[in-house]
């Protein structure tokens, strides 16, 4: 049967959709969209639909939240720290799977990172 193989792409509406680029690209290393695609590393990604009342994600009117696979989390939080960008952690988003931690776009939107569990 044919079948999805990745994720092609993530959209979403900004304000400032230049800004917002710029922002990915600068601190979290996602190439910005108007001048090139973003080659991610290949790995685990998950694809998880929430109850529609849950309260992971933050406001109760937002429908998605992206979620990154990042390769240091210490050192990422670090520099995002550096940056006065605002980051939380909570030892219960923390499990088998690996560490998490969550930040905010300037435009609010909640970004989870995710250093998986080594195998």
């Amino acid at each position: 049967m044919p079948k999805a193989v990745g994720i092609g792409g993530v959209f979403f509406r900004a304000a400032n959709p230049a800004g917002l680029a710029e922002w990915y690209q600068k601190h979290l290393g996602i190439d910005d969209l108007h001048k090139s695609v973003w080659q991610q590393e290949a790995g685990m990604t998950i694809f998880g639909p929430f109850s529609k009342d849950t309260d992971y994600f933050g406001r109760a009117e937002q429908q998605w939240m992206v979620n990154f696979r990042v390769d240091d989390l210490d050192g990422l939080m670090a520099s995002l720290t550096a940056s006065g960008i605002a980051v939380e952690t909570r030892d219960e988003w923390n499990s088998e799977v690996g560490r998490f931690a969550r930040i905010h776009d300037p435009e609010g939107n909640p970004v989870e990172l995710w250093e998986p569990a080594q195998r």
